[in-house]
C-alpha cells in the first residue's frame, strides 16, 4: 500500500485528532502515529502576545514541504505523512501547525516527524510577525534551531 501523504497551507483552523486518525484509518500496516502540534503561545520572554501573523509565498510554500515530506518518506519507511500549517493572523491558544507521521514502527514515525519538525523551523518559507504591546517583531532564525536542522545533513549534501 502507498503511503498517504497530504500538505495543506491554510488560513482556517484544522482538527489534529482527525487528521491524525486518517493516516491509520482502513490500514493494518501502521503501528505508529506521531504528531506535533505548534501552538501560538501568549508570552514571549515575559511580554504578552496579542497575536502571530504568518505569511507565506502561495505555491513556493506547498512545494518546497511536499519536497521535504518525500525526502521523510525516502529516509523512512513511512506509511503516511501528513504537514498542516496555517497563515494570517493568529492568536494565543490556536493551533499554528502539525506534522504526523505514520509507519510500521515508532523510530522511523518519531524520526520522520522530528526531520520535518527541523525543516519546518528553520527553511520552510514563512515568515512570521509577533504582536505585542510594544510593537510588531518580526522574528529572526535561531543559531539553535539551525544546529537542529543540521543533524539531517548528509555529508555528500554538506559538501555541495
Amino acid at each position: 500500500m502507498s503511503p498517504t501523504i497530504a500538505v495543506k497551507v491554510q488560513r482556517e483552523p484544522f482538527d489534529v485528532s482527525a487528521e491524525a486518525a486518517a493516516l491509520s484509518r482502513g490500514r493494518t500496516d501502521v503501528g505508529a502515529v506521531v504528531t506535533f502540534t505548534g501552538i501560538c503561545r501568549g508570552d514571549e520572554n515575559g511580554e504578552a502576545i496579542a497575536a502571530l501573523n504568518l505569511e507565506h509565498y502561495p505555491g513556493m510554500a506547498e512545494t518546497e514541504i511536499e519536497s521535504h515530506v518525500a525526502e521523510a518518506a525516502r529516509r523512512w519507511p513511512l506509511t503516511g505523512a501528513v504537514v498542516i500549517h496555517r497563515f494570517g493572523r493568529i492568536v494565543p491558544g490556536e493551533d499554528i501547525m502539525m506534522v504526523a507521521t505514520a509507519s510500521s514502527h515508532r523510530a522511523a514515525a518519531f524520526a520522520a516527524a522530528d526531520f520535518l519538525m527541523d525543516y519546518l523551523k528553520t527553511r520552510a518559507p514563512f515568515w512570521k510577525q509577533v504582536e505585542k504591546a510594544s510593537g510588531p517583531t518580526w522574528v529572526e532564525a535561531k543559531a539553535e534551531d539551525d544546529s537542529a536542522a543540521a543533524r539531517w545533513v548528509k555529508p555528500h549534501q554538506a559538501a555541495e
